[in-house]
C-alpha cells in the first residue's frame, strides 16, 4: 500500500510535487481551492482550506499533510494535530511564516540578524520610527502579503493612513528600516521531523516590481564567507522554529557586507525552482522526503551554474504551449516548466531553467528562452 501525502492548496508548487511523488512511489492528493487549478492533475478534493471540516475530511487517510501556501488558519492546523494528523510544517512553526510581527520578535529572541523594526498602530508611532531612520521606512501588513503585496515604502506616516485606519482594535502594522542592500539572496534548507537537515547553495535573486524574476545558483561572488553565514542563519532558523519540510530564508546582503533576514517561507519556494534541473535532489522531492521523515537527498548542484527565469504575465494572444515548439527549437538546453495558468499581468505562469559551465552563456540561454513567452 502506497504512502499518501495530502497537499493543501492547488497552485504551481503542489503541481511540481507531482512528478517526484510519482518517482518515489508516493500517492499525492491535493485540496484545490477551485476547479482547474495548476495542480488539478492530482486534485482529489476541491474546497475552502479555511473550513475545518473540509480540511479534516481531506486529511483522512493520508500519512502526512503539507502545504502549497502558508494561509491555512491556525485553528484548522491545530485541530488536525489534535486529530492525530502528521502536519508538516506544524502550526507552531507556520505561525512565524503567517505573521511577520511574530517572526520579527522570534528572530530577535534567537539573536538572528534582521532590519531594525517596530510594531505600530497609529500615525504617531509610525512617524516616530521614520524620524529615527532617516525619514524612510518599509511598512508591511503582518499577514497575507506576498510578491510585493502588503508592502509600501513610506516617507511620511500619512502614506500609510488607509492601512492604519483599517486596523481592528489590538492590531498593528510592521515597519522596518529601509535597508541599503547590494543584492538579495535566498538560503534554502530542508529539515525532517527526526532532525536531519540538508543545506542548498545560497542563491542570488533578482526582483522586479516586488516579484522574483531571476535566480542564479550559486550566488556569484560569494567567496565562501557569504555561503557559510547564510547556511548558518538558515540552520539556526530551521532548528529554532522547528521547521519540517523545505524552508526558504530571503536575505539582504547590505552595502556594508552584512546579511539580514527579510522573509521566511516554509514550503518549496520560487528561489529553489532552479533545483528541478540543477541539483541532485530538487526542492520538491526534498520536501516530500522531509515531511514523510525519509532520509534527505543530496542538494549539491549538477553543474557549476544554474539560472531560473520566471515567465511573468505570459502571452495574451495565445497559450504558452503554442509558443513552446519555437522556444525549444531555438534553445534546446532550456528546460521549460509551465503551470497551466491563464495569462495575467505580473502572474507567474511558468519558468525556464538552464544549467551549464559558463555563467554568461547560461544567463543568456535562460533569458532568451523565457523571452519567447513574453507579452
Amino acid at each position: 500500500m502506497s504512502v499518501k501525502v495530502g497537499v493543501v492548496g492547488g497552485g504551481q508548487l503542489a503541481r511540481m510535487m507531482i512528478a517526484p511523488a510519482v518517482e518515489l512511489g508516493i500517492e499525492i492528493r491535493v485540496l484545490a481551492e477551485e476547479e482547474g487549478m495548476a495542480a488539478g492533475l492530482a486534485a482529489t478534493a476541491v474546497g475552502d482550506y479555511r473550513d475545518l471540516e473540509t480540511v479534516r475530511a481531506f486529511a483522512r487517510g493520508v500519512d502526512a499533510v503539507t502545504f502549497d501556501h502558508e494561509h491555512v488558519p491556525q485553528e484548522v492546523l491545530r485541530a488536525l494535530v489534535a486529530d492525530g494528523v502528521a502536519v508538516h510544517p506544524g502550526p507552531d512553526a507556520l505561525l512565524y511564516a503567517q505573521d511577520k510581527l511574530l517572526m520579527r520578535a522570534r528572530l530577535e529572541e534567537l539573536g538572528l540578524p534582521q532590519p531594525e523594526w517596530a510594531a505600530v498602530s497609529d500615525a504617531a508611532g509610525l512617524q516616530t520610527f521614520l524620524d529615527g531612520h532617516d525619514g524612510r521606512g518599509v511598512v508591511k501588513t503582518p499577514r497575507g502579503g506576498y510578491d510585493g503585496k502588503g508592502v509600501r515604502v513610506v516617507r511620511d506616516a500619512d502614506e500609510a493612513a488607509d492601512w492604519l485606519a483599517a486596523l481592528a482594535p489590538g492590531e498593528e502594522l510592521l515597519v522596518e528600516e529601509l535597508v541599503a542592500f547590494s543584492r538579495e539572496l535566498a538560503q534554502q534548507i530542508a529539515r525532517r521531523p527526526s532532525g536531519q537537515t540538508r543545506v542548498y547553495p545560497v542563491v542570488e535573486t533578482v526582483q522586479r516590481d516586488g516579484v522574483c524574476a531571476e535566480v542564479i545558483a550559486p550566488a556569484p561572488h560569494e567567496g565562501g564567507r557569504v555561503a557559510a553565514v547564510a547556511a548558518e542563519i538558515g540552520s539556526r532558523i530551521a532548528e529554532g522554529l522547528g521547521v519540517t519540510g523545505m524552508l526558504a530564508v530571503e536575505l539582504f546582503e547590505t552595502t556594508d557586507e552584512r546579511l539580514l533576514v527579510n522573509e521566511l517561507a516554509m514550503r518549496p519556494h520560487n528561489s529553489g525552482h532552479w533545483s528541478q534541473d540543477g541539483a541532485v535532489t530538487s526542492q520538491f522531492e526534498q520536501h516530500l522526503r522531509a515531511v514523510l521523515d525519509l532520509p534527505l537527498g543530496d542538494p549539491s548542484p549538477r553543474a557549476p551554474w544554474a539560472v531560473m527565469v520566471n515567465i511573468l504575465g505570459g502571452p495574451v494572444d495565445d497559450a504558452l504551449e503554442d509558443r513552446l515548439p519555437a522556444a525549444l527549437a531555438a534553445h534546446s538546453s532550456a528546460k521549460v516548466h509551465t503551470y497551466g495558468k491563464a495569462p495575467r499581468p505580473g502572474r507567474k505562469v511558468g519558468h525556464v531553467n538552464v544549467v551549464g559551465d559558463e555563467l554568461d552563456a547560461v544567463v543568456y540561454e535562460a533569458r532568451a528562452a523565457a523571452a519567447y513567452f513574453a507579452d
